[in-house]
């Protein structure tokens, strides 16, 4: 158990630790689609991520019309490893304090945060912390097995009533279904293997805390890109920039400068979510990235083809912000495209699906009163981890211009979308 002093946030219960203090229990983030670092739900409203400082010092830098197109950033706070007997552990957060938080063994730059995070904003309601105290902890053996996943000791209590299936190399549905995304287990199980295997020496961990970009969703259907055509950062080695560079050269991220890094979709025939990730990604062609974006949009019953327009307007507009940064660059970043799987229309349309659908479904709720209202979607920057511009952390490489690589991504994707919208009228 780790020792954390005078430190009290939310409401914690039973789990809090030996020192009386209380804390927020983590829990895997269950719309997950890509990346490597675990996402974890801190509340309904933020979601958090193992810190890199420079991803930190870049939220924090931001120029003020690209905030639209990020995750707002909330502070730092610090996470706890808690294990119990029976080698089941959870994830606390507590405020964070200077000095006293350590970070991982991947994070090349060691200074600490300046900015502490506010003890107000770390406060949860009580309405939302109540359930969460009978919440059991998570195997920490880094399985993924799926008799585990459904053992009630690990069973999550914040999930999806929506199963999620991932499609197979084979484009096949997997036989198994689960209440949130399989890429997000896989990257907490492993977050947590890598912390369980430090836990001897390293205590508390810092975290940043970010918006959560889907929560206004209530079926939120989300298309990770890998944007640009570099990957690598200025300060990558010789075999990282040549792995890097190969990946490229190998997927659409060299002939588009976009590729697909994770996926869900809620499918209204079937009631589930469609998942694909990087994998799937990486090995694509350009008229299977074509597909891959047709399937996104694609509901199961129709293609959502209200969603273009909105999407479109807003990946212009995030093109027009990115090209008057001057020497900005996105290396390994990765751009959301997200959109609610049921929405006014596609309430509509469910009502004609047969009675076979759960009745969590049938009951048309969360569609809007009116039809005719232009569908919400969402496009946001994640993943800063390896960007860069002039003047910051007196880096020693200087870009000039935009990042080039990046906007023809941008265009790329205006123009796909573009010719299915003309193809689809």
């Amino acid at each position: 158990m780790c020792v954390c002093q005078t430190m009290e946030v939310g409401k914690y219960g039973k789990n809090a630790t030996q020192s009386g203090d209380r804390g927020v229990l983590l829990e895997p983030f269950i719309h997950q689609v890509g990346g490597h670092s675990s996402m974890m739900r801190y509340d309904d409203h933020t979601v958090c991520k193992p810190l890199i400082t420079r991803e930190q010092r870049f939220y924090e830098s931001l120029p003020p019309e690209m905030k639209e197109f990020t995750p707002e950033y909330k502070g730092v706070v610090s996470v706890c490893f808690e294990g119990d007997s029976d080698g089941y552990i959870n994830l606390v957060a507590y405020p964070y304090v200077e000095n006293e938080a350590l970070e991982q063994d991947d994070m090349p730059e060691r200074d600490q945060p300046r900015r502490k995070h506010s003890r107000r904003s770390l406060h949860r309601s009580s309405s939302g912390t109540e359930h969460r105290e009978e919440k059991p902890g998570l195997a920490s053996d880094g399985t993924e097995s799926i008799q585990e996943m459904k053992s009630p000791r690990v069973d999550l209590h914040i999930h999806s009533d929506v199963p999620f299936q991932m499609l197979d190399g084979n484009s096949g549905l997997s036989s198994e279904k689960i209440s949130y995304n399989p890429w997000s287990l896989r990257c907490h199980k492993q977050q947590l293997s890598r912390m369980r295997s430090e836990s001897k020496d390293r205590k508390l961990y810092k975290f940043l805390l970010l918006e959560n970009v889907v929560h206004h969703f209530k079926f939120p259907c989300v298309l990770d890109l890998k944007m640009g055509t570099r990957q690598h950062g200025d300060d990558a080695s010789e075999e990282k920039a040549a792995r890097q560079m190969k990946k490229c050269e190998q997927s659409t991220s060299a002939t588009l400068g976009v590729r697909v890094c994770g996926m869900q979709v809620y499918q209204l025939d079937t009631g589930h979510y469609l998942c694909r990730n990087k994998y799937y990604g990486r090995g694509l062609s350009i008229e299977g990235f074509r597909n891959a974006l047709y399937q996104y949009l694609h509901n199961g019953l129709e293609l959502r083809k209200d969603l273009f327009e909105p999407v479109l307007t807003k990946l212009r507009s995030l093109k027009a912000v990115l090209e008057r940064q001057a020497s900005y660059r996105f290396y390994s970043s990765s751009l959301l495209i997200i959109y609610d799987g049921k929405d006014s229309r596609a309430g509509m349309r469910l009502k004609q699906v047969d009675s076979s659908l759960p009745e969590s479904l049938q009951d048309g709720s969360g569609t809007e009163p009116s039809s005719s209202a232009q569908p919400k979607v969402d496009v946001r920057m994640i993943d800063f981890a390896h960007s860069t511009f002039k003047g910051f952390r007196d880096d020693p490489t200087v870009h000039d211009g935009p990042d080039v690589g990046y906007v023809f991504g941008l265009e790329s994707l205006i123009n796909i979308m573009e010719q299915m919208r003309e193809e689809n009228q």
